[in-house]
């Protein structure tokens, strides 16, 4: 052991550092030292659960073959001279792994918990802070676009991130962000509902871009800015595809809501909460257009909406001294947010401060779960990372 430590401060001293690095790797090999790796500071190992037990995960693979494989630990004993490679090699293998990886931009992230705990501060337990982007991918965004019930609610926060918080997610948030956002397109092509609300969230994400774009150095980009000039591309493509969206009409021979009394015609519409649902269900016949104008229909949509004391301070009057409700609702849905209904939302547990979707559940700890839940809006969910 004295031989060993008097030839490394040997070689350390030597002017130059004619041996270098790898010198000093082959003189502790041949002393069968034990290797510990570039970095002691390392966390370890990764394991994951089979059915036949917990068995090692390797994110890389140890050799340059066009195949990734795992390399088992017997392999890595009975050839130790691979592990010494020279700095070329080195530098070979991490770009390859890399180049993998950054071309490998559909790779979802899959987890088997669909919760997180939302962690706004280091404790002696849990150290570090849960980010938005981290909750986007373990929140599993993917599936629920395919739930009628949370379709709106997804396209929505997508549209809130686009706004104000695209440039807070990390690269493989981002990633996933436009991953969930081209199913989402794909889905209007393919069953022809809902392209309005996507076009909404199409225009603000290529506004957003097109700001980030033109005033590049005055914020943090994550990713080279050709990454995000050919996001842009796609975006426009996506927009022109959906202008160019042609619904087919659909031939039925049974009955239609046009067959349906006049009085359930005006009680579909009073269930209408979106004004500009409203408008198009009026462009179809002529009795609903006579429906769609009807004063109770958007006095009652701007209860719904808005509160009185908004009323009064943009009250406005028709010819007739009437309040005229459907200028009114117009007007102060400029000024005031409106109302957002969804079908289903995040769900937070307050006494594990937990994350989640309401049918995946999550382990509480509480003697009443149910009580501790509370809804959580998209702006909410945004609010929840906000440091």
């Amino acid at each position: 052991m004295t031989t060993c430590a008097a030839s490394v401060s040997r070689v350390g001293n030597c002017s130059g550092g004619e041996l270098g690095i790898n010198r000093i790797r082959y003189l502790w090999s041949r002393w069968k030292m034990p290797f510990l790796g570039q970095d002691w500071r390392s966390p370890g190992w990764s394991w994951i659960k089979t059915e036949d037990g917990w068995k090692r995960f390797e994110y890389f693979s140890h050799k340059l073959g066009d195949n990734i494989n795992e390399l088992s630990l017997e392999e890595l004993d009975n050839d130790k001279e691979n592990v010494y490679v020279g700095d070329v090699c080195e530098v070979a293998a991490k770009k390859r792994k890399k180049d993998f990886f950054n071309n490998n931009t559909k790779s979802q992230f899959l987890f088997q918990e669909r919760w997180i705990y939302v962690q706004k501060e280091s404790t002696r337990e849990r150290h570090g802070y849960c980010t938005l982007g981290e909750a986007f991918n373990r929140l599993d965004f993917s599936s629920a676009i395919q739930d009628v019930r949370r379709f709106n609610y997804v396209v929505r926060l997508l549209q809130l991130i686009a706004k104000s918080q695209l440039t807070s997610l990390s690269g493989a948030a981002q990633k996933n962000y436009f991953n969930v956002l081209e199913k989402i397109v794909r889905k209007v092509l393919d069953d022809h509902q809902n392209p309005r609300l996507v076009k909404t969230l199409l225009n603000d994400l290529s506004s957003t871009l097109c700001i980030l774009i033109r005033e590049v150095g005055k914020s943090v980009l994550i990713g080279n800015i050709n990454i995000w000039v050919c996001r842009l591309e796609t975006i426009l493509n996506w927009q022109q595809q959906l202008n160019n969206l042609q619904i087919p009409k659909q031939v039925s021979n049974g009955m239609t809501l046009s067959d349906l009394p006049l009085h359930m015609q005006n009680n579909i519409l009073y269930k209408f909460s979106d004004a500009c649902d409203i408008i198009s269900l009026g462009q179809a016949t002529p009795t609903l257009q006579m429906l769609s104008e009807d004063r109770r229909l958007w006095k009652n949509l701007c209860q719904f909406h808005f509160a009185e004391k908004q009323f009064c301070r943009h009250l406005i009057l028709s010819e007739k001294g009437h309040v005229d409700w459907k200028l009114m609702f117009f007007t102060l849905q400029k000024y005031y947010p409106q109302k957002e209904q969804y079908g289903d939302t995040l769900q937070f547990c307050k006494h594990c401060s937990i994350l989640f979707w309401k049918d995946s559940g999550h382990p509480c700890t509480a003697n009443d779960p149910d009580s501790c839940l509370t809804p959580v809006s998209p702006q909410h969910f945004i609010d929840l990372f906000k440091f």
